[in-house]
This record gives C-alpha cells, structure tokens and sequence, in this order.
C-alpha cells in the first residue's frame, strides 16, 4: 500500500514497487523496453495508449511522440528484474497518483496479455518515501542508479565491491536505467530542471557514484538518512 503521506508540489518522492510475491516483472528487453515507454506516455496530461499486444515496439519511436504536458517530473529511474525506483516531483495535483496508475495499469495490462496471466502484477499499490532534506535526495541520484551492482555483486554493499572498477563499468553498461541519460546530457524520461542543481559539472554525477560504491554502506546510509 501507498505510504499515507501527501505527495505535495515543490517536493520529491522516492517512489518504488516490486512484484507480486516478489515475482519477476521483466522476462526480457522488451519487457524493460515496454516500461520505459510507459514511464514517457504516461507522464501526460492526455490519454497517449501505445499497442497492449504481444508485438515489440521501438523506444526511440515512443519518445519522439508528442504527448502534452507532463504531471511530474522524473529525476532517476531504474528497473530491476522484480522491481523498479523512480525519483518524482509532481507538477500538478495528484499528478504522482495519477501518473503511477497509468504506469502500472498500462503495463499490467500489457505484461498479463503476453504471458496469458491474470491478476495483480504489483504487490499493492507503490511505496512513497519523501525525501525530505537536500541530504537524503541527493544521495537517492546514488541509491537509485547503484541498485544494478547487486546483480554482479551481491555482496558488496557488506563486504566492498570485489572487483571496483568491474563493478562501475557494470552500472555503467546497465541499460535500463537513467544513468545514460546523466552521462550524456540527452534527457528523453528525466527532466533534471525540476529539480536541485546538483551536478553543474559533468563529472559531478559520476564522482557521487563513485563515492557511494565505494563507500561500501549505501543501505546502511538510506536507512540512516531518511529518518
């Protein structure tokens, strides 16, 4: 269930949700494709509706679309195999509700047509977590973009990273995060003027990775700050 907290205008959320019974939600790289289309579409304040059947789409196609005005602005996101962050603001009223039920209901729909399934995908409805210093917020950039090194490293959030610069190529490579879209500077999902100016330079957001891979306490840190 949705933490019972306002997801109030000129405030950032750490917006996240996983699974049913912490079932796998993407099976493939069209599975991950398919939401991030979403996480462009459904960030209007007009009904956009891209094809629910078992076919493929192109990304790229799907973020040339015109599509209206976004409800929020997206600051990082990441899949994961059995569930996904994202870091909002909302920019109208309601706007974070509105855009996570035509995120998830959009890919429910599409995920339970392909695999001939039915039933809730997502184990309730999201999880909300406000971040609500300057701290907190922008140690979720780090948090929300390392969440891949655990697949090549299970352990390195305890023990340190076995392999450091293995690790950080690895979450750099992933593809189902923003992390290229800050590397780049060609922003398609996230909309990064919306929020805090954290990383004038270009090499601003990689040294905050870096410190926190290295720092080796990144749950610990999350737990601690968002008291």
């Amino acid at each position: 269930m949705e933490r019972k907290i306002s997801l109030l205008q000129n405030n950032y959320y750490h917006v996240y949700n996983r699974g049913v019974d912490k079932r796998k939600i993407f099976n493939s790289n069209s599975d991950y494709h398919r939401f991030l289309a979403l996480l462009y579409v459904s960030n209007s304040d007009e009904k956009i509706h891209i094809s629910n059947q078992k076919n493929n789409i192109a990304l790229a196609d799907v973020l040339s679309l015109e599509k209206g005005k976004n409800i929020v602005a997206i600051g990082a996101y990441c899949l994961m195999p059995n569930h996904f962050h994202l870091l909002l603001t909302p920019l109208v009223e309601g706007g974070i509700s509105k855009f996570m039920l035509k995120l998830q209901t959009g890919y429910s729909m599409y995920f339970n047509i392909k695999n001939e399934r039915e039933g809730s995908l997502f184990q309730g409805t999201y999880k909300a977590t406000h971040a609500q210093d300057d701290e907190y917020l922008k140690y979720l950039y780090a948090y929300i973009h390392l969440n891949p090194a655990k697949l090549k490293d299970k352990e390195w959030k305890i023990k340190g990273a076995h392999d450091l610069s293995r690790l950080k190529n690895f979450v750099k490579a992933y593809n189902y995060s923003s992390y290229s879209e800050y590397e780049d500077k060609e922003f398609k999902i996230c909309d990064p003027k919306k929020f805090p100016e954290y990383f004038k330079k270009d090499a601003d957001f990689i040294d905050l990775l870096d410190f926190w891979l290295s720092y080796q306490k990144l749950e610990m840190a999350r737990v601690t700050l968002a008291r």
